[in-house]
């Protein structure tokens, strides 16, 4: 049973709503650990408890765009057209078919804007500009970063409050997540002072493996509190949802891993009342 009813109360409602949204960026530099399906739904379960939620697919695969239900004719303006100054947020967005939940689609250009944004001013700061703008009214904000700590992940981190690191439950996590505390910690120091972590989560957790297991006691030893008490378990629904244009909670509902991740929208929901606290 999803634990997000005790989100519902008068303070959580207030949550990003009477000030700019709050902005996570949801990233790991390795790939295939469920970021892209954290972010999608992650943003999905907020949107469920009324929460308007806007997520930013940056990264050029654009699997987040997918994942929703963008159809690829729909995306002539998306993030790249943000990043570069061509669009503003509200020319950019695109409603899903879920109510509350709105995106700013990945499309073929982005896989440019690396290059296109290295001679421009505030290259860092560009999409932190662009959602600096007035009328931006969403409570929460949802980046979904590329797998690398490129110039569009460090343009996340700088317009983001805080991030979220999906983690697979694999030996070689820890090592991969350094690198990317690390560029938290630079991004901090030099453009982003408010920056932090907001928490990890656990994905493609097996508890009959005795290697998830293992990977789950030192991360939560290694980071603390940090780490969320829900996991995402390897689920086969998971992967299906996709490539139905569809999150997993409006595919299967009652799967493990739809359970799992209103479990963890409550998590950090609660995370966040603390912060607005």
């Amino acid at each position: 049973m999803s634990d997000l009813s005790a989100t519902e109360s008068p303070h959580a409602q207030q949550v990003g709503a009477t000030s700019r949204p709050r902005i996570l960026a949801v990233s790991n530099q390795k790939g295939g650990v469920g970021k892209t399906t954290t972010a999608v739904n992650l943003a999905t379960a907020m949107a469920a408890v009324n929460k308007k939620v806007l997520v930013i697919d940056l990264d050029p695969q654009g699997n987040a765009s997918t994942s929703l239900g963008i159809d690829r004719k729909h995306r002539a303006i998306n993030t790249y057209h943000l990043l570069v100054g061509e669009a503003k947020v509200e020319q950019a967005v695109t409603p899903t078919a879920i109510p509350n939940l709105f995106v700013i689609p990945s499309g073929s250009d982005l896989a440019a804007a690396e290059l296109d944004l290295i001679d421009m001013e505030e290259r860092h700061a560009r999409l932190k500009n662009g959602l600096a703008e007035q009328g931006v009214d969403y409570d929460f904000i949802l980046i979904d970063c590329p797998p690398s700590l490129g110039l569009l992940t460090v343009n996340a981190l700088v317009a983001a409050d805080a991030v979220m690191v999906p983690l697979q439950a694999e030996f070689l996590a820890l090592e991969g997540i350094r690198d990317l505390v690390s560029t938290i910690e630079r991004i901090r120091r030099g453009f982003n002072p408010k920056l932090e972590i907001q928490g990890i989560v656990l994905t493609m957790v097996d508890k009959r493996n005795n290697l998830s297991e293992m990977v789950e006691s030192d991360v939560r030893s290694y980071f603390g509190e940090k780490v969320y008490s829900t996991v995402i378990p390897r689920n086969v629904r998971i992967s299906e949802a996709p490539s139905h244009g569809k999150p997993i909670l409006l595919y299967d509902l009652g799967s493990k891993g739809a359970q799992a991740y209103l479990n963890l929208a409550g998590e950090v929901l609660k995370r966040e009342q603390a912060v607005a606290a």
